[in-house]
């Protein structure tokens, strides 16, 4: 008989999440569904929701909560999406001013069916947010837009304080974890978008877990540095339905920590690595880091 993968396996306890839905959770929740927003911290089952809510933090959605795309990772829904709000980046700005925000993250679905990708949208929020809270610093967490360089520009001209964009795995398995997406073209737009705003810091993500080895992963950190990405996180992959991609193996937090030393010796100027961790986690801590690095180097 062939061994069990992972999802089929009891979870381990380094996975056990506490839940902590109080007054703060139901709070942001309330006020999210009042201004018809749309967070990844539910949309994508982020396991860190109640943390982060808790803490008054969250990752806003723009542009809808339909997908052109359809990763195989990925819980958030997939269509064709008919929503495209012009008043959305003010409606964030308000939510984030009353949530008291010091950093906030804003990424979307991809939006294929948009000339550019939805970009001015990302660019109109990072300027909304500015205008409300003159102090936070914002990041963007931006899909490929199929390569559109004009695309990008329109995102870099805003000045977000970080710009994120996720490789999501090695490059053997990019193709069967993502749908259109493209190792190389995640590559060249970090590269491009380091280009554009040289003093602006990029990041990216990997989930591990779907197959990849260590030698791939080390390989894809080096890709990474080699366009100059400045934050790297890595986290587990958790499948979100039984139609989702496989577990293959769940990475010990050991082996997490052994990364993590890996990412900095090679550079980056910060590596948040663990089981729970996902793009966003600690988000404000690695804005931090990063401007730090960037100050060491003038």
């Amino acid at each position: 008989m062939g061994t069990k993968q992972a999802s089929q396996q009891p979870k381990p306890d380094w996975l056990r999440i506490k839940l902590t839905t109080d007054g703060h959770y139901k709070e942001i929740k309330d006020m999210m569904r009042s201004k018809t927003l749309h967070t990844v911290c539910e949309e994508a089952r982020c396991p860190n929701i109640y943390e982060c809510w808790a803490n008054r933090t969250a990752t806003f959605m723009i542009l809808g909560d339909i997908c052109t795309r359809a990763c195989r990772f990925c819980a958030v829904n997939t269509g064709m999406p008919t929503e495209l709000d012009l008043q959305e980046p003010q409606r964030v700005a308000e939510a984030a001013e009353q949530m008291g925000l010091n950093h906030c993250v804003v990424t979307s679905v991809a939006r294929d069916d948009l000339q550019d990708g939805g970009a001015m949208i990302f660019a109109e929020t990072v300027k909304a947010i500015r205008a409300k809270l003159p102090l936070c610093s914002v990041e963007v967490l931006i899909p490929d837009f199929m390569g559109n360089r004009d695309a990008l520009q329109i995102v870099m001209d805003a000045k977000p304080d970080i710009l994120n964009h996720n490789i999501e795995t090695v490059e053997r398995l990019s193709d069967r974890v993502r749908a259109k997406a493209k190792y190389a073209r995640s590559l060249e737009l970090l590269r491009r978008a380091k280009e554009m705003q040289p003093r602006i810091p990029t990041k990216s993500s990997m989930m591990l877990g779907v197959g990849e080895t260590r030698e791939e992963i080390l390989a894809a950190m080096d890709d990474l540095r080699a366009v100059d990405c400045n934050i790297l996180t890595l986290g587990q992959y958790l499948q979100p339905t039984p139609n989702h991609l496989a577990i293959e193996r769940y990475v010990h937090p050991d082996e997490f920590a052994s990364l993590k030393e890996e990412g900095l010796r090679r550079g980056f100027s910060h590596v948040e690595s663990g089981p729970l961790v996902r793009s966003s986690y600690h988000a404000h801590e690695q804005t931090k880091s990063a401007a730090q690095a960037q100050a060491a180097t003038n």
